[in-house]
């Protein structure tokens, strides 16, 4: 798991996937005219990320940039990216890009639940000439009022878990969502075209809050496809699984038998269309509003240009509280040489080396570092005492909190991406009839 010493915080990761975003892309601070953060990571509760990274713009000269902080858990980056496109397709868009920043810091008190933390950041550009389309109709959401993961004392960062509730939530909107994108999906292609299942979906990614759920969710859509399926049809479709054809969705979030009998039978889908999604979330943990796009980046760093091309990818974000929305992107057919989608596959390419570069601490530095967290919560005035010199290049980073709580930041000096293989700064695009770049920078320890 990735995580963070007191030297980086919401403002700091933020400001780091932005800079890197812009520098890679090389458009200026002055053809952003929206820009939005997705976090659940709330060290104000009145002034927003967004506006600490309008410092990045002062050069520009650019103050012109509509937008602020979206929160709901793990789905704020998500509620964000949908407002920046929409704003792209309105009538108040004005010919530049938008920007979205998803980033949290995840962690936990101590016990069962804190190896299941996290840290990360994403920034995306969304315009025009997408290599990568989010589709219109193509998206089912479901929300409703739930206590499963909640942050109520904001005196301290760890959140209060029912961790069984969250389970069955995020299953239940799981199943609302698809049946709510099922139902759109099919209602706009034409005729000849066959009906959303399993089968016919080129790849499933989905926020993962830890990977074993993203097993489970799979098999979720199997048993979907499952009871959707034509009594006459179930020996041929699914062969063995008769017996199940009783059962209901509601009564079978923690029904073992079932898990397991959909597991097996989606275990090639799994490896196929999920897994290769997994590496962030394997090796940094969950990132929370990152999630998600995590999963993108990384399914785009274990395909070809060739692979890739012309393939629509169904992404599931929930966030606890709940909201959740199921969407469907399209990679692009360009894949010629020196096209927008070319770059970004070869942008990503060396994703597990720069993961393989990050610092390994003991699980005791790992405590001891969550122990300072803790003592020094909304500490002011303080100065931070974790090692810069481990801070990949171009890292932003907390130099010091004064008497008034107002937060000062400094810059590593940035070199080369080619030239320093250990940058965690990854460029990787999503839209709809919109670009999306989005660098990922990953916390430097491990």
């Amino acid at each position: 798991m990735g995580f963070c010493s007191d030297r980086e915080d919401i403002n700091s990761l933020c400001l780091t996937v932005l800079s890197r975003l812009m520098e890679k892309t090389g458009i200026g601070y002055e053809n952003i005219g929206r820009l939005e953060v997705g976090t659940e990571t709330i060290i104000d509760k009145s002034k927003s990320v967004k506006s600490v990274l309008m410092q990045l713009f002062e050069d520009s000269g650019n103050t012109d940039v509509e937008g602020i902080d979206t929160t709901n858990a793990c789905y704020g980056g998500t509620a964000a990216l949908i407002n920046a496109v929409n704003w792209v397709e309105s009538s108040s868009w004005d010919g530049r890009y938008a920007v979205v920043v998803a980033g949290d810091i995840a962690v936990y008190a101590t016990g069962a639940a804190r190896p299941t933390g996290g840290a990360g950041a994403v920034a995306m550009l969304v315009g025009p000439h997408a290599p990568l389309i989010m589709e219109r109709g193509l998206r089912g959401s479901h929300m409703c009022h739930v206590y499963d993961f909640y942050k109520p004392d904001l005196s301290s960062e760890y959140p209060t878990v029912d961790g069984k509730l969250s389970i069955q939530c995020y299953l239940s909107a799981l199943d609302a969502c698809y049946q709510n994108f099922s139902r759109k999906a099919n209602a706009v292609k034409d005729a000849a075209s066959l009906p959303v299942s399993l089968e016919t979906l080129d790849a499933l990614l989905f926020h993962s809050p830890f990977c074993k759920l993203v097993q489970k969710s799979v098999a979720r859509l199997a048993f979907n496809d499952f009871l959707n399926t034509p009594t006459s049809e179930v020996p041929r479709k699914f062969p063995g699984l008769e017996a199940f054809k009783e059962k209901k969705l509601e009564d079978t979030y923690f029904d073992k038998d079932v898990e397991k009998a959909f597991i097996e039978w989606s275990k090639d889908t799994f490896l196929k269309k999920t897994k290769p999604s997994l590496l962030l979330a394997t090796q940094v943990g969950n990132m929370y509003t990152p999630s998600v796009y995590g999963s993108l980046a990384s399914y785009i760093s274990c395909n070809s240009v060739e692979t890739l091309a012309g393939k629509r990818i169904t992404l599931f974000s929930y966030g606890s509280g709940l909201a959740a929305t199921m969407f469907s992107v399209k990679i692009s057919d360009d894949a010629g040489p020196g096209t927008p989608l070319t770059n970004l596959v070869s942008s990503l390419g060396n994703l597990q080396a720069r993961l393989e570069s990050r610092v390994k601490v003991s699980p005791e530095i790992f405590a001891d570092t969550m122990k300072l967290r803790e003592d020094t919560h909304h500490k002011a005035p303080y100065t931070p005492v974790g090692r810069i010199d481990t801070l990949f290049p171009g890292t932003w980073y907390l130099t010091r909190i004064d008497e008034m709580h107002r937060r000062q930041y400094e810059r590593r000096p940035l070199m080369s991406v080619d030239s320093v293989p250990s940058i965690l700064a990854s460029s990787v695009n999503l839209a709809k009839e919109s670009t999306i770049l989005s660098s990922e920078p990953l916390s430097q320890q491990v």
